[in-house]
């Protein structure tokens, strides 16, 4: 993979920015006005038979200089968004998408200030701490023969590794509503997406209607932390989906996913050395 050098970030005035909200947000809606047909809408409180891929995330991680109060407000979050999400099926031909499911997180309907990443920075903003759940997600479905139609991550990697157990850039990151994620069920078969938390975890899975014929993994290839001609520091790597039959035999491989992120912690940290 050849990298090309990241320009310096732009800092864009509040009006621009501001201004920008609204444009992608009426474009937004629009989309979702065309494609209301395709949209998954249909709930079911059993479970298909069959699990393709499931996996659970911890509810708390220590972050340097976050306050844990944002972790427990994110948990409150996390249980409103996941009522929304838990049991939706996905027919063939239909389109799951975050954000027409959960809706706009406001107090009204009791979401809480969590953490926000926003330009290489961490606020605390109405609804923040749901990308664990887009996150989980996103780490799931690639996993199946699903198809990502749209998905987002940060153009900043703002916190360094710590006990990380995926690649990095496996995530969705989401913001209502033109930061979505949406999946395409293009198989004859039936899913159906099951989201639910206990003290320590956030767990998921996708189930589907007939036995998976094959099983899929999550291969990073060229990853690499480089130094810009401006002083920052930029990360990079590339993940391949690669797709199994059940005798353990590779059928295929596809890029699914290139990313790049400008660094906001020092890439290098230099050992001192005792005497």
């Amino acid at each position: 993979m050849k990298i090309n050098a990241m320009p310096k970030p732009i800092k864009r005035s509040a009006l621009r920015s501001r201004l920008g909200l609204i444009y992608y947000n009426i474009l937004r809606h629009m989309l979702w006005l065309t494609m209301n047909r395709q949209f998954a809408k249909t709930k079911l409180s059993s479970s298909l038979p069959f699990i393709y891929f499931t996996h659970k995330t911890p509810l708390f991680r220590k972050l340097k200089d976050v306050d844990m109060w944002m972790q427990h407000n994110k948990v409150t979050n996390l249980k409103l968004a996941s009522a929304k999400v838990n049991g939706i099926i996905l027919h063939p031909g239909e389109v799951f998408s975050y954000w027409k499911l959960i809706g706009k997180p406001t107090k009204r309907k009791g979401y809480l200030d969590g953490m926000i990443l926003k330009s290489g920075t961490f606020h605390a903003g109405t609804g923040g701490g749901l990308c664990q759940l887009s996150n989980l997600i996103f780490w799931m479905t690639i996993h199946t023969p699903l198809t990502v139609t749209e998905r987002h991550r940060h153009s900043y990697d703002v916190f360094p590794d710590s006990n990380r157990t995926q690649p990095f850039g496996s995530g969705a990151t989401c913001f209502y509503p033109h930061g979505d994620l949406m999946i395409r069920n293009n198989t004859n078969d039936t899913y159906q997406l099951m989201i639910w938390m206990d003290d320590e975890y956030l767990h998921g899975e996708w189930r589907v209607s007939s036995s998976p014929e094959y099983h899929y993994e999550i291969v990073e290839r060229n990853h690499e932390m480089k130094s810009e001609f401006w002083g920052g520091y930029s990360r990079h790597n590339e993940l391949y989906q690669q797709k199994y039959d059940l005798d353990g035999n590779m059928l295929d491989e596809q890029l699914i996913v290139q990313n790049s992120a400008m660094m906001m912690y020092e890439p290098f940290i230099s050992e001192k050395v005792s005497e």
